[in-house]
């Protein structure tokens, strides 16, 4: 079996419309974990559509409860010979709201639909593309190698990402031993632009804080107490323009992160964003001052309003209301304190005259980045060049968060035999806009991108650069094709 022969037999599974057929099946599961009335739907998407998947790769399935009441989550198995290398993969078969009735011409959110180069459909790509792709990927592996991978693989899905993955840590805990591995490798997240292969080495953490300024029940009449009663909108504006400016600007220190390194600046140094004809142009003189628009993306931290309210917008009432509330959320790069984020927010709070304003954080992900010099960041550059034809963009991190820190080595999870194990996630959405929002899309020849043989049109993107994965992976020279590169530790199977 040659490299060639698995990623011909992925290039014949894709063209032959097989895989998008397989895709449309699971758009149909409207597994919305934030509305509470799917909860036997994404129990039904891993019973009734992935675990016969991995059974059809002679993988062993099980679905395990949640420790604390919440959606359930898959655990596959696949071993092959106890002396081979085990990788453990991970992907979520939840999606957001499906927002029905606000899509573009009407288009239906549960199923697939290809226009142009797009295909279209709640979850194309973020998360059920991917986790697509890497199960047709092993299985152009396991055909072409007469039913076998080479290898010992896991596989755990979960039905809470969209929610906070509200238990995955202590689930993982407490299947430490079940989820030990030589090599980590999961899919989600956007690239650089759709064609431009990316390998980010982590991502932004998230924070989520609320505001709320609660003064007195009910509205009063503006023009009989306007002027003698607090507003808690005015109140609530000002409180915010403390913490972040009319420009964008973090105003509070503590809220920054360390000082841009050398490095860190030299390596986006080349990178430019430039938005797709459907999204919306980069706001001038927005963000920090004296930062390049990818460094301000992909090295600094932003506090974004993301939802306020006070009083009826819809039906406006002449009068003073009497409470007002923000959602705010705080992406930060490693190296903040974001430990202190909501005491040093108060603090600021209090010495500007709003102790009325209360302060609390909910939902927050770690953040996460590699060290630069880590061997497997030249590895999968060279394996995705040597896929793709092009030399990816290499960038600290990309601008969103995930669980990736439950799956950290040297953290949840002892390594075998005291071996240091590898992490890495790689994304095929192709791109990164709308993976929450209406117009949920993949890009059909991102699926499709390699660099076309003499003769040939033919591209098949992330699906042949994880058969190429696969393909290497039994010979110990592994090639992390991945998104996110966490540590730099090696495991034994990694030669020079």
């Amino acid at each position: 079996m040659t490299r060639a022969d698995a990623v011909a037999r992925a290039r014949g599974y894709l063209h032959s419309g097989e895989f998008l057929r397989d895709l449309d099946r699971r758009v149909a599961y409207q597994t919305e974990s934030q509305n509470p009335e799917r909860r036997e739907c994404l129990r039904a998407y891993l019973e009734a559509e992935l675990q016969p998947a991995f059974s059809q790769l002679d993988f062993s399935t099980r679905l395990i409860e949640s420790p604390t009441g919440n959606n359930p989550y898959l655990l596959a198995h696949y071993r092959e010979n106890s002396s081979a290398p085990t990788v453990l993969m991970y992907g979520h078969g939840d999606v957001v709201d499906g927002m029905e009735g606000g899509w573009r011409d009407d288009l239906n959110p549960w199923r697939t639909t290809t226009s142009g180069n797009r295909v279209y459909g709640r979850g194309t790509a973020d998360n059920k593309g991917q986790h697509s792709i890497n199960l047709a990927a092993l299985r152009a592996v396991r055909e072409t190698r007469g039913g076998r991978l080479g290898f010992n693989a896991k596989f755990i899905v979960e039905t809470g990402e969209e929610i906070g993955s509200p238990d995955l840590r202590q689930l993982c805990e407490s299947l430490r031993d079940e989820l030990k591995a030589d090599l980590f490798l999961a899919s989600d997240g956007p690239r650089l632009a759709a064609d431009r292969p990316t390998i980010f080495l982590g991502c932004r953490g998230g924070l989520r804080i609320h505001l709320d300024v609660n003064l007195r029940g009910g509205s009063h009449h503006s023009g009989n107490w306007g002027g003698v009663l607090a507003n808690p909108a005015t109140i609530l504006a000002s409180a915010i323009a403390t913490l972040v400016d009319g420009q964008g600007r973090l105003v509070l220190d503590e809220l920054k992160p360390p000082r841009l390194s050398n490095q860190i600046r030299s390596t986006l140094a080349d990178v430019k964003i430039e938005p797709m004809p459907d999204e919306p142009a980069l706001s001038e003189h927005w963000g920090e001052e004296g930062l390049s628009v990818a460094e301000r993306l992909y090295a600094w931290n932003t506090l974004e309003v993301l939802a306020i309210s006070s009083g009826d917008i819809e039906k406006t009432a002449n009068a003073i209301p009497g409470k007002a509330q923000a959602v705010m959320q705080l992406r930060f790069v490693v190296g903040t304190k974001v430990d202190r984020a909501v005491d040093a927010i108060k603090a600021r709070l209090h010495a500007r005259g709003f102790p009325m304003v209360e302060v609390r954080a909910t939902q927050s992900f770690a953040a996460s980045r590699t060290n630069f010099d880590s061997p497997w960041i030249n590895w999968a550059a060279g394996s995705i060049q040597q896929t793709s034809g092009k030399a990816p963009a290499i960038l600290p991190n990309f601008g969103g968060s995930l669980p990736n820190d439950v799956f950290r080595p040297m953290s949840t999870f002892c390594s075998m035999s005291q071996r240091k194990r590898s992490a890495s996630w790689r994304d095929y959405s192709g791109i990164w806009g709308r993976c929450q929002a209406p117009y949920n899309h993949a890009i059909g020849n991102y699926h499709a991108q390699t660099r076309p043989r003499r003769g040939s049109r033919s591209r098949l993107g992330p699906l042949n650069e994880v058969v190429n994965y696969w393909s290497s992976w039994h010979r110990g020279a592994t090639r992390a094709e991945s998104y996110f590169l966490f540590r730099p530790d090696l495991c034994k199977h990694l030669r020079k």
